[in-house]
């Protein structure tokens, strides 16, 4: 039986993960969230988790926040710490900028988690309309749905109502096609 093993930086990706990755891939393939204390005990560990990793059949994702990083640089390091370890095969995906980024992709999902009415509005606006260059997204969510969003309770909402393939994040799609390619759905 295939196994995926998610390696993030933070509780409200795991949440936001367990709504979304089970719609993401088949019954058949298992899910582990093993989650980190922030972005640098992420890279500290994960070449020491990985390597040492013993169960067969096992896939290795990497989620992280791009926050003020080079996107490229960021990526190529986290790829060089899962090679270091044994582990090219590893899937490293970036959250450009924030894993917020994806939910400003998916507005109608953060609606209807949140219980909030015409946030989708805010999509037509020229300020949103590239969701992976807003610049702090979890600060504009929470100003636009007026406190309401906290990041783990707020993840665990929107996560299984983001729609997989009408996401308008580009880096939310990207990774949607390396849990795919993990899972060995092509």
């Amino acid at each position: 039986m295939k196994q995926l093993v998610f390696l993030l930086e933070e509780v409200s990706a795991r949440e936001m993960l367990k709504g979304l990755a089970p719609r993401i891939v088949p019954e058949t393939v298992t899910m582990r969230y093993i989650v980190f204390e922030g972005k640098q005990d992420l890279e500290r560990n994960i070449g020491r988790r990985i390597r040492f990793w013993r169960a067969p059949n096992t896939a290795f994702i990497v989620l992280r926040d791009q926050d003020s990083d080079d996107c490229r640089l960021l990526k190529r390091r986290l790829i060089s710490i899962c090679q270091e370890a044994g582990r090219s095969d590893t899937v490293v995906r970036i959250a450009c900028r924030e894993l917020e980024s994806w939910y400003f992709g998916d507005l109608g999902a953060v609606e209807e988690g949140l219980k909030i009415e015409n946030l989708q509005r805010y999509g037509r606006s020229s300020k949103y309309r590239n969701v992976d260059e807003i610049g702090s997204p979890a600060r504009e969510l929470d100003r636009i749905t007026g406190g309401k969003y906290q990041k783990i309770d707020g993840s665990r909402a929107i996560g299984p109502l983001l729609s997989i393939s009408a996401n308008t994040s580009r880096s939310f799609q990207v990774f949607v096609e390396g849990v795919r390619r993990a899972a060995g759905l092509g």
